[in-house]
């Protein structure tokens, strides 16, 4: 049985937790049978109640269920960074606490990986077949950022930034080393590096709706993606050993 890692990167989200945490364990107590799910809730810099909430739920649903870590130091990335390079999981998946991508696809973005040879599975808002709720302004920066990343690095994946992805151990230990960025553009760089270097990345439509209560600084955010961007664009591909370039190889042979 093929164990997953599903990590909620965490900040000050005391009153949003205990609610995910439950709606994910039933989920995958009634959709994800054939796998050994675990949830990981990776605190990056809470100063509020969120780390006793965490510690409440691990005692009550045990450690084989529910796990935590803090970090003095903020970052979403940085959280991601350390939980999935921490993890003994063959599958490690990230969604964010508001649950705002619609479960029902999760099955799916698990199964790319452990059946269907793929890499990395992320959700995509902007596919085909996709259903997305949000504000006209967030939809017109999304589509924006996502073909400015088509145009400089062309890329084939859709949609950067969903917080809704999969990825293989094997994959993972391979390409984190190779990110710069602990904050919101990690998601952007990860997928830019695992396509130039050859990894195999699955497109996922997904149906999503914007937390009224998100916490997200458009602007400051947008400033970050933009900086890693000009960062990626001028900077040489990223090299992999010869051990990883023959694995990749001989997994798409296998295809």
């Amino acid at each position: 049985m093929n164990k997953v890692d599903i990590v909620i990167p965490v900040l000050n989200e005391e009153f949003a937790l205990s609610g995910c945490v439950e709606n994910l364990l039933h989920f995958a107590q009634t959709n994800l049978e054939s796998y050994d799910c675990r949830i990981v809730i990776a605190d990056n810099g809470s100063h509020d109640s969120t780390l006793d909430v965490a510690q409440k739920l691990s005692v009550k649903y045990g450690k084989e269920k529910v796990i935590y870590f803090h970090m003095e130091q903020r970052g979403r990335g940085r959280a991601l960074r350390k939980a999935w390079l921490e993890s003994e999981s063959d599958v490690l998946v990230y969604m964010d606490v508001d649950l705002s991508t619609n479960l029902k696809t999760l099955p799916e973005l698990i199964f790319s990986i452990t059946d269907n040879n793929f890499d990395l599975a992320v959700g995509s808002r902007l596919k085909s077949g996709s259903k997305t709720t949000r504000s006209v302004k967030r939809e017109l920066i999304s589509r924006t950022y996502n073909v400015l990343i088509k145009i400089l690095f062309r890329t084939r994946f859709s949609d950067a930034q969903c917080g809704f992805k999969a990825i293989s151990k094997k994959a993972a230990s391979q390409l984190i080393p190779l990110v710069e960025n602990n904050h919101w553009f990690f998601d952007t760089e990860l997928l830019i590096l695992a396509e130039r270097t050859g990894f195999k990345i699955k497109d996922i439509p997904v149906e999503w709706e914007e937390d009224s209560d998100t916490r997200v600084k458009i602007i400051k955010t947008v400033l970050e993606d933009l900086r890693g961007l000009a960062r990626l664009r001028f900077s040489p591909a990223p090299t992999i050993s010869r051990e990883i370039a023959e694995s990749r190889l001989e997994s798409h042979r296998k295809d």
